[in-house]
């Protein structure tokens, strides 16, 4: 009978000092499961020692791979990466910072051989700020109702997926990737399994504010239409204010006989529209953005060379 091979992608950002304490954890998992590995690192243009690390481990074990960028090309078109290169039967995505914990896969890899195609990390709860929690809670659920596909709630990358569906991700041409958004996309059958996620072991997170807000709007534009139909139900408002506004002058002028005066009211109009139009023209600006870079055609990622992989 031949043996169930689970190929894990990695993506990896300045985490260095993560790497070999994720291999040892990842062995000591898949000597549990009883299966065969391939570990797939992709340092995605980390500015630290990570390539060193990598190339130490793949000398040592040959089931361990690297996949080296020319540069950052995002965490998304690293996984992308990797999945492509990947040969397993199922092929599991995790962070390389060790916030999402590889004794996990063993709960994945049951739901797997369940029947379930698609198995995914539920973050019931974070090792994080209660104001930071609750803005991830608030955008999953906002991002779930406004979404045409059913976005699972409060899961990441962190996921176990069938050959299957890999294929079927790979094969989508899209430029600007989400990948949890693809995977709900494609269908098959899938489940969650909830977890904690911890802090990062090491060093410190590349996220800030503005970062957050980026990957939020990335989601939205790229699974919503949601923003364009605001733009429709604004102009019904303004036309409905408009023709209010127009019965009251025209009743004004007719009972008093004089226009109204003074130009507050002219300006609050102006403003109003004014600002109905630039909110209007920053959501298309943003579908244009993304039609733009699907147009251009460029690789998704430029690998600089591979450790233990075949060309």
């Amino acid at each position: 009978k031949k043996k169930i091979l689970i190929s894990t992608v990695i993506a990896c950002y300045n985490d260095a000092q993560a790497i070999p304490v994720m291999y040892a954890r990842l062995l000591k998992t898949f000597k549990k499961i009883k299966c065969k590995y391939e570990i797939i690192f992709v340092n995605d243009g980390s500015p630290d020692n990570t390539t060193e690390v990598l190339e130490k481990i793949c000398s040592e074990d040959k089931n361990v791979k690297a996949i080296i960028h020319s540069r950052n090309f995002s965490s998304q078109n690293a996984f992308t990466s990797g999945m492509i290169k990947s040969s397993g039967d199922a092929v599991v995505l995790m962070d390389g910072d060790l916030q999402d914990p590889p004794e996990l896969i063993i709960d994945f890899y049951s739901e797997w051989k369940k029947g379930n195609d698609v198995v995914y990390g539920i973050r019931h709860n974070r090792e994080a700020s209660r104001i930071l929690n609750f803005f991830y809670r608030l955008f999953y659920r906002i991002f779930n109702k406004i979404s045409y596909v059913n976005i699972p709630l409060d899961a990441g990358d962190f996921s176990l997926m069938d050959r299957q569906v890999v294929d079927a991700i790979n094969s989508i041409p899209e430029t600007e990737r989400f990948i949890r958004g693809l995977r709900a996309w494609v269908g098959f059958s899938q489940i969650g399994v909830p977890y904690k996620r911890p802090e990062r072991m090491f060093g410190k997170s590349t996220n800030n504010f503005r970062r957050n807000i980026n990957w939020a709007k990335k989601g939205i534009f790229s699974f919503s239409f949601v923003p364009l139909e605001i733009i429709s139900y604004l102009s019904y408002v303004v036309v409905l204010f408009s023709f209010i506004a127009i019965s009251f002058y025209t009743f004004y002028y007719f009972y008093s006989q004089t226009a109204p005066q003074g130009w507050t009211t002219i300006t609050l109009l102006i403003l109003f529209l004014g600002g109905i139009q630039l909110l209007s023209l920053s959501f298309i600006s943003e579908y244009i953005g993304k039609i733009l870079d699907e147009t251009k055609k460029r690789p998704k990622y430029i690998i600089k060379r591979t450790i233990n992989l075949k060309k």
